[in-house]
Order: C-alpha cells, then structure tokens, then sequence
C-alpha cells in the first residue's frame, strides 16, 4: 500500500510539472512576440538578471537653473508597458542572487575602505589599532554539534537522563550537514524564552558594550570618562549571523582614532593591544535587566563565553586575519539571512502559519514562543510578533559607527555616476543645475518565462566572473575579496 502511495504522488508530482513546463513555454511564446521584447530584455540585463525586480513609471529632466537649458531628459513612455525595470536590491542571497551579489561588493569596499583607506576615507586608518572581534549568545540548552575526526557530540561517560526522560548525551558523530546539528537534546530542557528576548536585547547589549569599551579605555589613559571624545574615537562595523542553533552572534571590525575620527591619529599610549583588552573587559561585564514580567521572571541579558579577538594585520603580513581577509569574510555573511539558518526570511502573520512553515522543529518553538510572548502588554515594546520570522531579532543585517567609513548610498550613487556618465561631461552636483523628477511604482516581479529568462541572464554573468576570476588566478593578480 505504501508503494502506491508512493508512486501516486511521484506521478502527480510529475504531472504537475509537466503542466507548469507548459505554461512558462507558452508564456516565453507570448513574451517574444511582443514589440518591446528586445528592450524588455535590455533592461533586466541592465539589473543583472534581478530576480524580483521594481518596475517605476515616470520622467526626469536635468537642466541649468540659470539659463533654463535642458541637459537631459528621460521618460519611461516609450519603453516596454511604459515603465522602466531596476533593481530590487535584496541583500539576501535566497531572494535575489545577482542583487545580493552587488550588495556584498558593497559591503566589501565599505568594510575596506574603513580598514585601508579610500572611498574618502584616508590611508592612515591602516596604521590604527584595529580588531577583528566575534561575540557569541550564550548557551540557552545543550544542542547536537558538528563533530570532527573520531570526535563524538555531547560524549557522556556516566550517560544519565534529564528530568523529561531524556539523554543527557549524545554519542554519535554529525557532519556539517546533519539536520541535527542545531537542534537541542532535550526540547523541554531548552529556555525559549531567554533565547527570543536575549535576541530582542541583542542591540542594545551591543550598545552598552561599546560604551564599557570607551571607559575602559579613558581609565587606562587616565581620562575622565565625560572627556574621553577629545582624546579617542571608537568606530566599528558589525554584522549579525545566524548559527546553526537559530541563534546571532556578531563578527566586528573596531578601529580606534583620534578625536576627529579617521582624519586624526589616536593617543600615542594606545595599542591594539590595549584595545583588545578594554574589548575583553567590556564583553565580560557587559549586561542588560530586563525588569521582572509574570510568568518569565527577570533576565540579564550577557555574551555568550566564546569570545574571538584578533588584531587586524596588513594583506601582505603572515596570518588569516589580513585586512582583505576579513573584508571579504563580513561580505560574505551579509547576503545570508535566517533562512541560511533552517528559518524564514520573510515576515509571518499567524500561529497557523508558523505551524504550516517547512523549518525545523526547534526554529519553529522558537517562532511560537516569539508568537506567544508577543501577546504580554509587558512586551509590547519589544515587538516579538513583527520579528517573529527572525526570531526576535530586530537588528540590521550590518551596522557601522558613522565614522568608520563610506556608506551604501554613497557607493550606489558613485556607480549609478559612474555608469550613466561614461563619454559625458559630469554635471552631477554643479551649482547651476538643478534635477527634476517624478516617479511611481507600478509592479515588481517576472512573469515565469520572465523569470527563466532573467535566471539565465543571472547565471551567464556568474560563470563569466568565475572565468575572470580563474584568469586573474592563473596570472597570479587575484585579490582577496569580493569583486563589486
């Protein structure tokens, strides 16, 4: 009887794809034999093959405030449906690939340009104390974890069994790819609790801990802490990964400079070394209360006890954690999300929809318990049910001290510039001209044989960087790093 159950749904499974196949040929048949075809397909190349792009409508028109001249004009009339198709910009690699591709180019030469120099940023940044610094939660219950060699998880010599009936140990060897990795020994032992409202204070943990690093720093050089901006600055820029626990842990960059940020060297007494220190100090003794709520109790709210600090060496210096390096390491940990995690990327609206969503066991309790503690008024503020798809965290994907250097509008605008002035005069920003614009949405998405198309368009440009990137391998010029 199993076998034919088997077999029947293979065969609707098969069915329905069949049927899917032949809507998207008969949609490409439709699609190319439209008129504005060939400047649709302009403009997703345009976009790199954006998966979900915005489609606006509207004009702009450039001309000299004082003579009345027109520069440049451009209207979305003539094009395709009359409307003009750009990126959607999702940073997630599970949403959009070729849009979170440029973002972690963006992300690279942020991060550099605050670890080398440029991008307005100057060179002399390079000789700052800098650390590359990675904070952890702390164990909210025993999970199963990757194992290495004839190492075992969880190894329980004596065994024994927790109050629920359950082992205390594991025993068994897991590879990185185990859907057990992750999860916890015993459902009931774990505190979903403090794990969702530990992520809800996640920020302002952080926040507290930067500024137990500034006094640190003042007591080490003698500076009253009221003074201590006109002596030292501290910048950083951070970003948030998922483990494969469901919980965020924060991979740093922290740079010290002087009172004027990056323009002016820091205090001749301070050293990486001592910069890695108030780090450490700061990470231990930092906290936060969360007041007492019936039914939880209260929290206090601290680092988990793993704790990674490493000075920043220069690209042509031995060791790992080369500037570029860690660069490179930040961009790659933008573009992912909670879905990388065995979670959702993407807002719920119900504790029927949570139940429905195909994630694990353990990210869906810790879904729910987000869903439930999101109903207490003494909650309110925390608003668990609007980042109950994140588990609670309500943290940016990548923050930045202002300071610390360039930023994505700055970059975006620097290669919309770039792109649209090529074999142009520059007229960006001069005194005498003046921009006027209006424009609106009216639609995102791709059809299926748009979305074919535009995955094609996607793919052909990834296997092209990877040649070039080869090449450049083969002629021993590859940088470290993510090309933007």
């Amino acid at each position: 009887m199993q076998d034919v159950t088997t077999a029947r749904r293979s065969a609707l499974d098969r069915a329905e794809r069949l049927r899917r196949l032949s809507e998207t040929e008969q949609d490409l048949v439709r699609l190319a034999n439209e008129p504005g075809f060939w400047r649709w397909l302009e403009q997703i190349k345009s976009t790199g093959g954006c998966a979900h792009p915005i489609y606006l409508a509207g004009h702009t028109t450039t001309a000299r405030a004082t003579t009345g001249e027109v520069l440049s004009c451009y209207d979305t009339a003539p094009e395709p449906g009359g409307r003009l198709a750009v990126r959607c910009r999702n940073r997630r690699a599970s949403r959009c690939p070729p849009c979170s591709y440029l973002h972690s180019g963006d992300t690279f030469q942020l991060v550099r340009s605050g670890l080398l120099g440029g991008k307005g940023t100057p060179s002399s940044v390079a000789e700052h104390p800098r650390l590359f610094v990675t904070l952890t939660a702390p164990s909210f219950g025993s999970v199963h974890r990757v194992t290495h060699g004839g190492e075992l998880c969880r190894a329980r010599r004596g065994g024994g069994q927790c109050e629920h009936g359950r082992a205390v140990g594991c025993g068994l060897r897991h590879s990185r790819d185990d859907p057990a990795v992750g999860q916890p020994l015993c459902p009931d032992c774990y505190d979903y609790s403090a794990h969702v409202l530990w992520h809800a204070h996640a920020g302002e943990l952080w926040n507290r801990t930067t500024r137990m690093i500034r006094r640190h720093l003042a007591g080490a050089g003698g500076i009253p802490q009221s003074r201590v901006g006109e002596h030292l600055r501290l910048s950083f820029a951070k970003v948030a990964e998922y483990q494969q626990r469901g919980a965020v842990h924060f991979h740093a960059v922290v740079r010290l400079d002087g009172p004027n940020g990056p323009d002016s060297p820091p205090p001749a007494w301070t050293t990486a070394r001592l910069l890695s220190a108030a780090v450490r100090s700061a990470a231990a003794a930092a906290e936060v209360l969360m007041p007492y709520v019936f039914g939880l109790g209260e929290h206090t709210f601290r680092w988990g006890a793993q704790l990674d600090v490493h000075a920043i060496r220069r690209a042509f210096d031995d060791g790992p954690v080369t500037d570029q390096a860690v660069a490179a390491y930040v961009a790659k940990y933008v573009s992912k999300s909670v879905g990388d995690a065995g979670g959702c990327d993407r807002p719920v609206t119900s504790s029927e929809e949570i139940a429905l969503l195909p994630v694990s066991a353990h990210t869906r309790a810790l879904m729910g318990t987000c869903w439930r503690l999101g109903r207490l008024p003494e909650l309110d503020h925390l608003r668990l049910r609007s980042w109950a798809h994140t588990l609670g965290y309500r943290g940016h994907a990548l923050t930045k001290s202002r300071r610390y250097s360039t930023t994505y509008g700055e970059l975006r605008d620097a290669r919309t510039s770039h792109k649209g002035g090529l074999g142009q005069e520059p007229i960006a920003g001069a005194p005498d001209v003046i921009t006027v614009s209006a424009w609106r949405y009216v639609g995102s998405g791709h059809t299926a044989a748009q979305a074919e198309i535009a995955a094609g368009i996607a793919e052909d440009r990834a296997q092209l960087r990877a040649i070039l990137y080869e090449e450049r391998c083969a002629g021993g010029s590859a940088s470290v790093g993510v090309a933007a």
